[in-house]
C-alpha cells in the first residue's frame, strides 16, 4: 500500500508540472486567428497586451500580430520597434483606433518630432500587409515589417489609451502605462527580455545586436544610444491635442 501510495504522489506530481507547464499556461497560446499563424507569441508583462510573431531570419521580416484592449470602449493601441533605445522616442509606431466607424484603422508614427497629425508620418521602416480588426473590445493590429539584415533583437514598446472628439487622447501616465516597453528576441541565442539600448556591435563583437533603422534605402552597422529619455506615456503625453490626433 506504501508503495501503491507514493506512486500515486508521484504520478499527481508529473500531471499537475504538465498542467502547470509554462508553454501551456500562456493566454496568448489560445489566440487563433483567421487565415493567419504565427510561430510565436508572448504574454506582454504590462497593459493585459500581446504579442504573436514569425520571424524569417532568411529576408529579416517580421510578421506580427498585436492584441490589446483599449482603456475605453473606443480607445486606441499601439505597438512600435524602437531601433535606437528602450523608450517611446525614435519609435516606429502602428497606432489603431476606430477613426472612421466600427473599424479600427492603423496609423503609422515616426517618432521623432512633435508635428503629428491624424494622417499618420512615414515609417522608416517598410511595412506592409496592414490591418486591423476588434473583437470583445480588444482591438488587433497586424502588420510585416522589414528588418535590416542580421536583426537579432528588437526593443519594443506598446500603449493604450482613450479617444476624445474622434481623435487618440493622452493616456494614463502613471502604473503599467510607463512600464510597457521589453525587448523582444527574434534569432540568435536567445537570452533575456530585459530592454536594452546598447549599438550595434562592431566587427568581432558578439553582444545581439539591436535593430538598426534604415536610411535612405541602405542599412547601417551599428546605432548610436539616444540621448531621449522620454517612454512611450511621457511622449504622448506631452504631445498638445491639436498636434497629434488629439494627444
Amino acid at each position: 500500500m506504501a508503495t501503491i501510495a507514493k506512486s500515486g504522489i508521484w504520478v499527481l506530481v508529473v500531471v499537475v508540472g504538465l498542467i502547470v507547464s509554462p508553454s501551456e499556461s500562456l493566454t496568448c497560446s489560445s489566440q487563433k486567428f483567421t487565415n493567419k499563424s504565427f510561430d510565436s507569441c508572448s504574454d506582454l508583462p504590462k497593459l493585459g497586451a500581446y504579442l504573436h510573431w514569425t520571424y524569417n531570419a532568411s529576408n529579416s521580416t517580421l510578421s506580427m500580430a498585436f492584441l490589446a484592449k483599449p482603456p475605453q470602449a473606443d480607445g486606441w493601441v499601439a505597438w512600435a520597434i524602437n531601433p535606437t533605445s528602450t523608450k517611446m522616442a525614435g519609435s516606429q509606431a502602428l497606432l489603431a483606433y476606430k477613426s472612421n466607424g466600427a473599424i479600427p484603422t492603423v496609423h503609422q508614427y515616426n517618432i521623432t518630432s512633435y508635428n503629428f497629425t491624424a494622417a499618420g508620418t512615414k515609417l522608416t521602416y517598410d511595412v506592409s500587409d496592414l490591418s486591423s480588426e476588434e473583437s470583445g473590445g480588444t482591438i488587433t493590429i497586424f502588420a510585416k515589417w522589414k528588418l535590416p539584415e542580421k536583426t537579432e533583437k528588437i526593443n519594443q514598446v506598446w500603449q493604450v489609451g482613450p479617444v476624445m472628439q474622434g481623435l487618440p487622447g493622452i493616456h494614463a501616465t502613471k502604473g503599467d502605462n510607463i512600464l510597457s516597453f521589453e525587448a523582444l528576441q527574434l534569432a540568435g541565442s536567445g537570452g533575456s527580455n530585459s530592454p536594452t539600448a546598447s549599438p550595434a556591435p562592431g566587427p568581432g563583437s558578439s553582444s545581439v545586436p539591436v535593430s538598426p533603422a534604415p536610411s535612405n534605402g541602405s542599412t547601417p552597422s551599428s546605432t548610436s544610444r539616444t540621448t531621449v529619455g522620454f517612454n512611450m506615456g511621457l511622449l504622448f503625453s506631452f504631445v498638445s491635442v491639436a498636434s497629434l490626433m488629439g494627444l
